[in-house]
């Protein structure tokens, strides 16, 4: 599967109540035959949609429109979920998106690359994308919050350090 079939013919839901970010979603993804973007702004309406369709992938954000509340509607259906962030861009978001089951997390500051980011979320197996997802991170809280920033944490790091390196790299075909 090229990367370009991957995202043919899926349906994306994207939660944010900024709706710049969404244009800029749905004009990611424009130029992917047969995809169709739902987008809201809040979470009312981003709750209404995970209830009514089933999702390929959905993107939410944290703030403002209670993105981890639509994370736990969104994993109970088994539903692959991308936390987009720009204000809530801090370790213990990571975490938290991490325990309630997403499958990645990605600063906002990166949309430029968002399409590559969602066809690895929907190619790799969850160990392979988050290996991938926290590679990326990782040099971002670094800069931002200095190398120790597991530390407080540390156990649940190594922890899920270790999941990840119980599987190598998996392409889900």
């Amino acid at each position: 599967m090229t990367d370009s079939e991957i995202l043919k013919d899926r349906l994306i839901l994207a939660v944010d109540d900024e709706k710049d970010v969404l244009e800029i979603i749905r004009e990611e993804l424009s130029d992917y035959p047969g995809v169709r973007v739902d987008t809201a702004t809040s979470f009312e309406k981003g709750r209404e949609y995970l209830v009514s369709f089933t999702y390929d992938l959905v993107i939410l954000d944290i703030m403002g429109v209670q993105g981890f509340d639509l994370l736990r509607i969104a994993d109970s259906q088994k539903m692959p979920v991308v936390m987009l962030t720009a204000h809530a861009l801090n370790p213990e978001a990571l975490k938290e998106s991490i325990e309630r089951g997403a499958r990645a997390f990605l600063p906002k500051e990166k949309l430029g690359s968002l399409v590559p980011f969602l066809e690895d979320v929907l190619k790799l197996s969850y160990q392979s994308v988050w290996r991938k997802a926290l590679d990326q991170i990782a040099v971002v809280f670094d800069n931002k919050f200095g190398s120790a920033w597991r530390k407080s944490e540390q156990e649940f790091w190594d922890d899920f350090d270790k999941k990840l390196t119980m599987e190598e790299a998996v392409i889900i075909k």
